[in-house]
């Protein structure tokens, strides 16, 4: 088996088991720890957010484990744009559609199996400040991503600690708006269940904002940084 058939394959997989996993940490919680009756509820939440974080270090050593394996469009998007015009086409024709179907199936049956699940994140103001919301969040996940594979220096569980804390912050901050989803994929698997995966406002606030975000935080990343290495060897060569 080919390195990119591979990953392709994995992706399909890790996306299907992460829309199973967040539903798999509220049962956790409301039904088998039966911390808190309601979602409000203060023990129930703090909990909850406990088993969020454990549950992305489960999945940053899945993708160690698999030699890149992803579960998010915006993953593999913010990379490829660094990359050549192959490795890019491979990333939009192959492995976003992998992870957009792994997250359909998933949702399929996750719902076939617990039918009370819900339907999952939906868009709880007008287009444009959902558009908005979830811009922001997407721009600011990625910008601290790439800090973390340019310029931390740390070992796995450090730099998975920053970023899944900071995922956690900014998926509270606009979980009450649009989910605070920051997964295109994600999203498209419950909208697909619903019957709402070609309206304006799910292309919109899910797929063009976060995509338009994640050039916009590539492109400021490079600006702001790569000048500064630069700097550096350049410093180095007089020095010498």
């Amino acid at each position: 088996m080919g390195e990119r058939t591979r990953l392709v394959l994995w992706d399909f997989v890790l996306s299907a088991m992460w829309v199973w996993s967040g539903v798999v940490v509220r049962m956790l919680v409301f039904d088998v720890m039966q911390v808190g009756r309601h979602h409000g509820h203060l023990a129930a939440e703090i909990v909850k957010m406990g088993l969020s974080v454990a549950n992305m270090f489960v999945f940053a050593f899945l993708s160690n484990a698999t030699r890149g394996g992803a579960y998010n469009p915006l993953t593999v998007l913010s990379s490829a744009f660094s990359a050549g015009f192959r490795s890019f086409f491979y990333c939009v024709a192959a492995r976003i559609p992998a992870q957009v179907l792994g997250s359909i199936i998933g949702v399929k049956l996750l719902i076939d199996t617990i039918p009370e699940v819900g339907r999952g994140p939906r868009l709880n103001t007008d287009i444009h400040r959902g558009a908005l919301t979830e811009g922001l969040l997407t721009y600011a996940i990625v910008t601290i991503s790439l800090g973390l594979t340019t310029n931390l220096r740390g070992g796995f569980f450090m730099k998975t600690w920053i970023s899944s804390l900071s995922k956690l912050t900014l998926h509270i901050l606009g979980s009450d708006l649009t989910g605070g989803c920051m997964n295109p994929a994600s999203v498209m698997g419950w909208a697909y269940a619903r019957g709402d995966h070609i309206t304006k406002e799910h292309i919109l606030v899910y797929w063009i904002a976060p995509i338009e975000a994640t050039i916009l935080a590539v492109w400021t990343f490079k600006l702001l940084v790569q000048p500064v290495k630069q700097d550096k060897t350049a410093s180095k060569t007089k020095s010498d």
